[in-house]
């Protein structure tokens, strides 16, 4: 009897090797590649009387008659089965197992055949799964956050798109889609002749192009002197507001917040609900006239920017 390359029971070769030997019975299914799976079918799939043919190996492998009837009017029903016989093995499948089935069903030509080819497709797909195993994590190299692309320079509408210009502002306001109304009429009371404040409105200033949080992080760390936040019960709801408070606090926790809460909205309530610092807010309401002049103040005493005015010459005019 002819007996297989990987067959256990062959005799070991009388050169030693430092590799260790192949187990078949650890490599899966999934590493015999087309072309053994297509010369299996050459072999099982014609019907002989004489030689074990697909049906049983169908059989071998737990097939029902009502399975192999299935398979019966497929065009190449070996393919199939190796196809299906993975989802059926409760340990999983494997190359070792199927070559044991084999032998059973006496087709030690199919062995003799297709050892090499079968044991080069192991051979490969364990050393791609070492090759993946090898792979870091991550680059060993430590580098800064700050982007290299253009992505984050032409955000707003007044930017410099080729980069030699940002628009700075004095506060980014905070709020839901569901108090635009409201920051429309905190916005023009605070950017009128009096007290002449830059804000930053996302739906105003901001180009649509690039991801939201990206652009939300850029403008609150480098563009913004202050954030305005409006509170209100829409507000406890959005995702984007939660994201934009929680890293305006992760940056200067405590500071740089201004709270303008909408009517009827006990303010320490919604602030010890979201673990937010009570003792820096201005708990006014917008109907207050103080609350404008505490709102500039707040923007007018941070340091560290330019000043809006300042750098109108080095972006886009927003009037061409």
């Amino acid at each position: 009897m002819a007996t297989s390359p990987l067959d256990p029971a062959a005799s070991p070769s009388p050169i030693s090797s430092p590799v260790p030997p192949l187990d078949p019975h650890a490599v899966p299914m999934v590493a015999l590649n087309y072309g053994v799976r297509r010369r299996l079918g050459l072999y099982l799939n014609p019907r002989a009387a004489a030689a074990a043919d697909w049906t049983a190996l169908a059989e071998a492998l737990g097939c029902s008659f009502l399975e192999i009837r299935r398979l019966e009017g497929l065009p190449d029903p070996t393919a199939t089965l190796l196809e299906e016989w993975p989802g059926r093995c409760p340990g999983g499948a494997t190359v070792g197992q199927l070559l044991d089935v084999l032998r059973r069903l006496g087709r030690d030509d199919v062995l003799t055949d297709l050892a090499g080819s079968v044991e080069e497709d192991c051979k490969k797909y364990l050393q791609r799964k070492q090759e993946e195993a090898n792979q870091p994590v991550q680059v060993p190299a430590v580098d800064s956050s700050v982007p290299k692309t253009s992505e984050l320079m032409g955000i707003t509408t007044r930017d410099d798109p080729y980069g030699s210009g940002t628009e700075i502002f004095d506060a980014f306001i905070c709020y839901c889609q569901k108090d635009l109304q409201f920051v429309q009429e905190m916005i023009k009371e605070l950017e009128q002749a009096e007290f002449k404040l830059k804000l930053c409105v996302f739906d105003r200033d901001v180009l649509p192009g690039a991801c939201v949080y990206s652009i939300s992080g850029e403008l609150i760390e480098r563009r913004c002197r202050r954030m305005v936040v409006v509170v209100s019960d829409d507000y406890l709801e959005s995702e984007e507001c939660d994201f934009q408070t929680k890293f305006a606090l992760s940056l200067s926790p405590g500071k740089g917040l201004g709270w303008v809460p909408c009517p009827a909205l006990d303010l320490p309530h919604v602030a010890a609900s979201k673990n937010l610092p009570v003792l820096h807010c201005s708990s006014c309401q917008w109907d207050n006239a103080a609350c404008s002049r505490n709102v500039r103040a707040a923007c007018q005493a941070c340091e560290g920017l330019p000043h809006p005015q300042e750098n109108r010459k080095k972006c886009c005019s927003r009037d061409k």
